[in-house]
């Protein structure tokens, strides 16, 4: 039964009852009334439609009908046939956002969650879990960014990491992309991508992996006086680095990745994305867009810690850096690669010298004496440029 027809039967229970104690001179009718939840007035009605009529004088006779706001039939079928045969297995957050976005759906979101739960398309979620405290925001743009990886089927056949770099204040996510394996390049590129648009941020939160921290023992506390290549640069960025010792830890960029597993696969499948450069494009231009417009949240305070850069371009420091040692035929060996330094105005020659080899995450190369960048390479060793080499 129903809970308007159940709360009927009810409501007529209590009214014999108190009709009857009234009757009897037991109750007045302001406690009769009290006892059923209605005014006086309300009483003296239902007593004049139950002597007339008897107890279908009590009958709500809305009850039955239909509503005059419910929602056309065909309406109900055209949602249902939607989701049924474009959108099966989206969550029912993740079709409403489809339903307003692409469909310029009207209705409500409880509706169309109650719709489809009727229709028997998704299961009604369950109320029971632990009760759990969330740790607060950091009240500032900038203040601290997660940055994490995902390894997941994101396309039929392919294991692909989803990198990802979000603000801790809004969720905001500032850079994401797939790459075949997470390591110290992918870690560069997504640092440089925000810095590249809103400045350099104040504290970068990751987990324990080994292109982001030197770690003695396993699963133990990192060393951060023997950094990696990635803690090298963030030092000498300005940012510092903060190690994660649980999952539980990471849980906004956690949460934020099952989202990402959840949706991401089924919006490459509708858009037929099986390739990584187009599934990157798809990310940047239509997915985080509108990912970040349904959950990035306003932060606590309106002020931003992200400031602008004005060293070294910081792609020379956001880098994997390598200390050689020029040979005898101004060369320089590097990863089965040998690195021929050109001529220049400031000396004749560089044998011997202390150089740095300046590895970037597309894979080319530089190579530094100082501040001076002395030559560039593409990932085969071959120079691309003759540059002015002056102090950067």
């Amino acid at each position: 039964m129903k809970r308007t027809a159940l709360l009927q039967e009810v409501r007529k229970m209590r009214f014999e009852e108190a009709y009857g104690g009234w009757k009897r001179g037991r109750l007045t009718q302001e406690e009769a009334a009290r006892l059923l939840g209605v005014c006086e007035r309300t009483y003296r009605r239902y007593i004049d439609r139950y002597e007339e009529q008897g107890m279908e004088g009590l009958v709500d006779r809305r009850l039955g009908q239909i509503s005059h706001r419910s929602a056309p039939v065909d309406e109900v079928i055209a949602l249902a046939d939607l989701y049924n045969h474009r959108y099966q297995g989206f969550t029912v957050k993740h079709f409403y956002s489809w339903y307003r976005r692409a469909h310029s759906g009207l209705r409500s979101y409880t509706w169309v969650k109650k719709t489809l739960q009727v229709k028997g398309l998704v299961p009604k979620g369950s109320r029971n879990g632990a009760h759990r405290k969330q740790r607060p925001r950091a009240p500032y743009i900038g203040m601290m960014l997660h940055q994490d990886g995902s390894k997941h089927e994101w396309v039929p056949g392919k294991l692909w990491d989803l990198i990802v770099t979000m603000d801790d204040a809004s969720s905001e996510h500032y850079s994401m992309f797939f790459i075949d394996e997470e390591g110290t390049q992918s870690s560069f590129q997504g640092v440089n991508e925000v810095i590249d648009k809103h400045g350099v941020f104040a504290s970068l939160y990751t987990d324990r992996g080994s292109h982001y921290w030197n770690t003695p023992e396993a699963g133990g506390r990192v060393d951060k006086g023997n950094l990696t290549q990635f803690g090298r640069s963030m030092r000498q960025v300005g940012i510092e680095m903060i190690p994660a010792y649980s999952p539980e830890a990471r849980g906004r960029s956690e949460r934020a990745f099952r989202t990402h597993q959840d949706r991401l696969v089924k919006e490459l499948a509708l858009a037929g994305i099986t390739e990584m450069n187009e599934a990157n494009a798809y990310i940047r231009d239509v997915y985080l867009p509108a990912f970040n417009d349904e959950f990035a949240v306003p932060p606590e305070e309106s002020a931003s810690m992200f400031v602008s850069w004005a060293g070294a371009p910081v792609q020379d420091i956001l880098c994997e850096q390598y200390e050689r040692t020029v040979g005898n035929d101004n060369c320089v060996k590097f990863d089965a690669l040998t690195l021929q330094i050109p001529s220049d105005k400031y000396r004749f020659h560089y044998v011997k010298v202390k150089i740095r080899v300046h590895r970037y995450p597309n894979g080319t190369l530089a190579i530094f004496h100082g501040h001076r960048k002395l030559a560039s390479f593409n990932s085969r060793g071959k120079e691309v440029s003759i540059i002015d080499k002056k102090a950067a």
